[in-house]
């Protein structure tokens, strides 16, 4: 007998009743999958572009991809703080003012995904040229980058909309809408890269068409036929100011961690081209994208558990809070030392999915290890600045989020190429030392915040 579908309503409250173990897996579980599948085709775009296209093409991929990720960042902002507030507002009983937060952060997403996009268009080259493209990258960055910036207002308003999903205890709604925008680009991308050989811009144009497609999906969840347990109207969708300051606010350190990110490509890609070649960028564009794609299942993770804190910690359920806390750093870091061991035993094996330069593959391989040497700590880190960003402490989830980037690899990928004897070496063993340290500093304010709930619960 097939089960009934759960309500809207009834999806809700189960986040603050349902077995933990089997809460974490349902939110979660569609979250990685739908992320897997999103990150997916970022793979598939360099694995296309890696064969079809040639080195100069991969190192292009890796100064546009830090650019790309401010998009994602303005939606992962803007998501993730109003899913805070809604989770919250929900476990509270307050379900009007949870509808009007989800109406104006989609409003608030697409104005700073135009403006962001823009911006990018109005000054590509000199955006290109400051984040380490030499005069061989630089023409296939600006029609690669240019393409994308099209579609990148719909990018993060569906980025936005699917943490609102998830807010509300809908995550396979995401894990649907990230499954069309990966899709359609998937099956895309052969087809204008090969097919009607439109080379790198091709990829682009592949990912802007899936992006809107994605766009258009979960719009239709929101506006139409009642799926959503939060309602809207005309008004909802106009964010005051106190609203916006609110979500910036709790959303800032998932910003803060991707323009930390970016700003670290900038010094990493330039300390590169400074000390090396193309084809070292290339490298580190292709690690960064196996990485990203391995840590998709943690963020996955963190997006399962951010629901079940904020509404149970608003319910002031602290037992559940911590019982889920557990749960998922075990989860995390059996998943990241999984990674870590694939990386080590195989890691030509991994470059040459990519590319079929016999000298990228060579150096690459001793190039990879180096990065993932601190991977199985990177798990915990991630969680527990995503933690924070579910309690509404924004201060303590930004400097979580920008620890590594900002607070170390960027110095150390400016003073160690000094201390080496070979600079580029010394550029690579920057990641997994900033990694050690970000996974202590997480260590201290994580199990702080763990005492504070035992002693509010007693």
């Amino acid at each position: 007998m097939k089960r009934p579908k759960l309500t809207a309503t009834e999806r809700t409250e189960l986040l603050g009743v349902q077995s933990l173990g089997k809460l974490l897996l349902r939110l979660s579980g569609p979250a990685i999958t739908g992320m897997l599948v999103q990150s997916m085709y970022n793979l598939v775009d360099t694995i296309f572009v890696g064969k079809g296209v040639g080195t100069l093409a991969l190192a292009a991929l890796a100064v546009c991809f830090p650019i790309q990720m401010l998009l994602l960042g303005v939606g992962k902002t803007v998501g993730i703080g109003a899913a805070s507030i809604i989770s919250r507002k929900l476990g509270e009983g307050k379900d009007e003012e949870a509808g009007i937060t989800a109406g104006g952060s989609f409003v608030l997403a697409a104005v700073l995904g135009f403006v962001i996009s823009m911006s990018g268009l109005l000054f590509l080259d000199p955006v290109l040229r400051l984040f380490g493209a030499g005069e061989g990258i630089l023409p296939y960055g600006r029609d690669y980058l240019s393409t994308v910036l099209l579609g990148g207002t719909f990018f993060s308003v569906s980025v936005c909309s699917n943490d609102i999903a998830r807010s509300e205890g809908n995550a396979r709604v995401a894990m649907i809408s990230m499954f069309v925008g990966a899709g359609v680009n998937i099956v895309l991308d052969p087809v204008f890269i090969f097919l009607l050989d439109m080379g790198i811009q091709g990829a682009a144009l592949a990912t802007v068409i899936g992006q809107v497609s994605a766009f258009v999906w979960i719009m239709g969840y929101f506006f139409s036929g009642g799926r959503s347990y939060l309602r809207f109207d005309r008004r909802h969708l106009i964010p005051g100011s106190r609203q916006s300051w609110e979500i910036l606010k709790i959303g800032s350190p998932a910003f803060s961690r991707i323009v930390g990110g970016s700003l670290m490509a900038l010094v990493v890609n330039n300390s590169i081209m400074h000390y090396g070649l193309p084809m070292h960028l290339a490298v580190l564009g292709v690690a960064n994208r196996m990485m990203t794609f391995a840590m998709m299942p943690v963020f996955g993770l963190v997006q399962g558990l951010q629901p079940i804190v904020g509404y149970n910690y608003g319910a002031r359920a602290f037992g559940r809070v911590k019982k889920a806390l557990r749960y998922a750093v075990i989860s995390a870091t059996a998943l990241t030392g999984s990674y870590f061991l694939l990386f080590q035993l195989a890691p030509g094996f991994m470059l040459s999915l990519f590319s079929s330069d016999a000298r990228l593959i060579e150096e690459g391989t001793g190039i990879l290890r180096v990065l993932v040497m601190m991977m199985p700590l990177v798990g915990f880190q991630v969680i527990g600045a995503g933690v924070f960003q579910a309690l509404g402490k924004a201060g303590k989830a930004l400097v979580l989020s920008t620890s590594r980037q900002v607070l170390f690899l960027i110095p150390f990928a400016l003073i160690l190429p000094l201390v080496f004897a070979s600079p580029l070496t010394g550029v690579w063993v920057a990641f997994p030392s900033a990694d050690f340290l970000a996974a202590a500093v997480t260590a201290a304010f994580f199990f702080r915040e763990v005492r504070n709930m035992r002693e509010l619960a007693s």
